[in-house]
C-alpha cells in the first residue's frame, strides 16, 4: 500500500538548529522500464502474490533490461536532479555514489557517472550496502563545510536483484533496482534554516553472515528472522539517537523515510519510535527493497507529490548488510 503523510509545516522548527547546513535544491529517480509482478514470479517460484504481500508488502517491482547498469540509472537520476534544480553539471563540485552493485571493481562507477554528467571535482563510490544513501548524505553535507566545495551530488544506485537467487523464493521476491539523487547547496549559518540537525551512524561487523553474498557464492545468503529482529530493533536504535542527539522528538518529524525492506520492519519500528504510518513514506509495494537507492527514490517522491515541503524536518534511517545503520535528521530546504 502506499501511505500518504500529514501535510507538513512550512515554518522552520526554530528550536532544532541546523549544525551542518545544507540546502536540497534537486531530487530525482529513476527505475528501469521492466516490471516483474508478484503474479510472475508465480509463474517460476512456489509462491503467490498473496504469500509476499503479507509478509513483505511488495506488489511489485522494477528489473534492469540489457541495456539498463548501475552506472545509467544513476546517470538518468542525477540528471533528473539538476535538471529540478536547474543547475548546471558543470557547477558540481563532489559526485558522491552510494552502491552496493559496481559495474566494475575499478574504477569507480562514479567516475562513469561524472564523466556522463558532465560534473567536475572529486567523484567516488560509497558502500555501506542499504544504509549507504545516508552515510553519502552526511558525508555530502560535511563536505559543504570545505572552501571550495558549493554543489554535491548524492546518489543511491543499485541492480541488487540479480544477486537473489531466483529459485529461492524469500529472497528473489524481494528485490528491484533502481536510483535516486539529491543535488546539495551550501546553506546559511542561520541554525533555522535547511541542513542536518542529528545524525546516528554505526554499524556491527558480528553480524556480518546474517546477510551477504559471499565471496566463493553467486547468491545473496540471509537470514530471514534474525535480519527482520535486528533491522527493526536497529532503526528504532538509530532513529532514537539522532532525535536524542538534536534534542528533538518523534512529534518533531514531519516525514519519516526509512529504508524500503519490508513493510512490517516499516510499521514496526514506526510505532516503537512514535512516528504515525500518515507520516511515513511507503512505496515498497511498487519498487521492492532497491537497497541504496530506496531512500532517495522515497524522498523524490514524497518531495514531487507535496509531502516534503520546504521547512519539513525529515528523518530518513537506513539499514542493511554489514550490519550496518544511519539516521538523519534533517530540515528540508529547496
Amino acid at each position: 500500500m502506499s501511505v500518504t503523510t500529514a501535510p507538513a509545516s512550512t515554518a522552520p522548527t526554530t528550536h532544532l538548529p541546523a549544525t551542518l547546513p545544507a540546502r536540497v535544491l534537486g531530487w530525482g529517480m529513476f527505475v528501469p522500464e521492466r516490471v516483474v509482478t508478484n503474479h510472475d514470479l508465480e509463474q517460476t517460484l512456489d509462491t503467490s502474490d498473496e504469500w509476499i504481500v503479507e509478509r513483505s508488502g511488495i506488489r511489485e517491482r522494477h528489473r534492469v533490461g540489457p541495456d539498463d547498469s548501475t552506472a545509467s540509472m544513476a546517470i538518468e537520476a542525477g540528471r533528473a536532479a539538476l535538471d529540478k534544480a536547474r543547475v548546471p553539471a558543470s557547477r558540481v563540485d563532489l559526485l558522491v555514489l552510494a552502491t552496493t552493485t559496481p559495474d566494475q571493481v575499478t574504477p569507480a562507477t562514479a567516475a562513469t557517472v561524472q564523466h556522463a554528467l558532465g560534473t567536475r571535482g572529486a567523484a567516488f563510490d560509497l558502500n555501506a550496502a542499504c544504509s549507504g544513501f545516508v552515510h553519502a548524505f552526511h558525508v555530502a553535507a560535511a563536505c559543504l563545510r570545505t572552501p571550495g566545495i558549493d554543489h554535491v551530488l548524492v546518489i543511491g544506485a543499485d541492480r541488487f536483484a540479480c544477486y537473489a537467487d531466483p529459485a529461492e523464493r524469500t529472497t528473489a521476491v524481494l528485490f528491484g533496482d533502481g536510483a535516486g539523487a539529491l543535488l546539495l547547496g551550501a546553506g546559511s549559518d542561520d541554525p533555522a534554516g535547511p541542513g542536518l540537525i542529528g545524525v546516528d551512524l554505526g554499524g556491527d561487523g558480528s553480524a556480518v553472515s546474517c546477510l551477504e553474498v559471499p565471496p566463493d557464492q553467486p547468491y545473496l545468503v540471509m537470514d530471514g528472522r534474525e535480519v527482520f529482529r535486528r533491522a527493526t530493533r536497529g532503526i528504532v536504535e538509530s532513529c532514537t539517537a539522532a532525535l536524542e542527539r538534536a534534542g528533538a522528538t518523534a512529534a518533531d518529524v514531519d516525514v519519516f523515510v526509512p529504508h524500503q525492506a519490508n513493510l512490517r520492519i516499516i510499521e514496526a519500528a514506526a510505532n516503537r519510535v512514535g512516528v504515525p504510518m500518515d507520516r511515513v513514506v511507503v512505496d515498497i509495494d511498487r519498487y521492492g527493497n532497491t537497497s541504496s537507492a530506496s531512500i532517495p527514490i522515497a524522498i523524490s517522491e514524497a518531495a514531487r507529490d507535496g509531502r516534503i515541503k520546504p521547512g519539513s524536518i525529515v528523518l530518513a534511517c537506513g539499514i542493511g548488510a554489514g550490519m550496518s545503520w544511519a539516521s538523519a535528521l534533517f530540515r528540508w530546504g529547496a
